[in-house]
């Protein structure tokens, strides 16, 4: 029975995140299409509704192509790894004081350990293609995270030492009085933007960057690996909305809980508007050089997040918690 209850979780998160990610493409497509005055998807089922479905059943039913000296334990398991690792996050993420699907003291730190290990499934598949396109990717895609894991930490950590906790679920409780948005935008935008360097999404897409790398670290792949890696990339933006709600909107906190019985729809919807906001920068925005990248990170973000982490612990040190 225990396995069994268990085996009922994986599924009630991981069956409407599947189908989440679909529909979050179909939305991503009408949205930037409207944005640049131009047809979305509309042709497959009512207004586009069933277009997801159709690209779902294209790539499975497409050829699977392995290059000839490519390393084939890498090369398959690659995309395994990383869809495994973007939805073994969501066990972490609470959706309400009551529904989430593991709890333990410092969720926080185990969902930034999970995240850095993302890294892994990009390398390996850029390694195992035995592509110079693919390995160039893949090490863009390295050097990317690593140099954004530091300006991420010391964000975070601006954040933890005002909610004295690595608990996820303590940390939105903490947020009842005032949300962190208030007190720290600046380090919201900051993390806003590491967020969109961490998923490798535009306008910092540049493991992927057509235009230099074809398609970057999975250029070599087509049906069922493509999708894998589609669907990890789309779990992962959508985990990261909802980890920034949690640690700035309160997560589903609103109006000191008084509309308690909608909690899991509250959280839902600040998240709704959270991924908006990505895809509007997706639209908006041209794609960033890579020095220019590397320039944002080191010579921006790393010394505000710093001073900004200094600055508050002298506050809290000087005058007490003022969150």
């Amino acid at each position: 029975m225990f396995y069994l209850e268990k085996l009922l979780c994986f599924f009630s998160i991981t069956l409407p995140l599947l189908i989440a990610v679909a529909y979050f493409t179909l939305v991503e497509r009408k949205v930037m299409a409207s944005i640049q005055q131009r047809h979305g998807p509309n042709f497959v089922g009512l207004f586009g509704l069933l277009q997801p479905i159709a690209d779902a059943v294209k790539l499975i039913f497409k050829e699977s192509v392995m290059p000839t000296k490519a390393s084939t334990v890498g090369f398959f398991f690659a995309p395994v790894i990383a869809l495994y690792l973007s939805l073994t996050s969501w066990s972490l993420i609470p959706f309400s004081a009551k529904a989430f699907f593991v709890n333990i003291p410092f969720s926080l730190l185990f969902l930034l350990a999970i995240s850095s290990l993302n890294v892994y499934g990009v390398l390996i598949s850029g390694w195992s293609s035995n592509s110079r396109y693919a390995f160039f990717g893949a090490l863009r895609s390295a050097a990317q995270l690593i140099s954004y894991e530091v300006s991420f930490g010391l964000i975070l950590l601006s954040l933890l030492v005002c909610a004295n906790s690595l608990n996820l679920l303590e940390i939105v409780v903490y947020q009842k009085a005032i949300y962190f948005f208030f007190p720290f935008i600046s380090l919201f935008i900051m993390l806003s933007v590491s967020i969109l360097a961490e998923t490798n999404r535009a306008p910092f897409d540049l493991p992927e960057a057509e235009s230099e790398l074809v398609s970057g670290f999975n250029v070599e792949y087509s049906s069922l690996g493509f999708a894998l890696f589609f669907l990890a990339e789309y779990c992962s933006m959508i985990l990261m909305s909802f980890f920034l709600v949690i640690l700035f909107f309160g997560g589903w906190l609103l109006l000191n809980d008084v509309l308690a019985i909608f909690n899991a729809s509250i959280f839902s919807l600040k998240s709704s508007f959270v991924v908006f906001f990505y895809v509007l920068v997706r639209a908006s925005f041209p794609r960033y050089r890579i020095d220019q990248l590397m320039r944002l990170c080191w010579k921006v973000f790393l010394p505000l997040s710093l001073s900004f982490f200094l600055l508050t612990v002298g506050v809290i040190y000087s005058f007490g918690n003022f969150c």
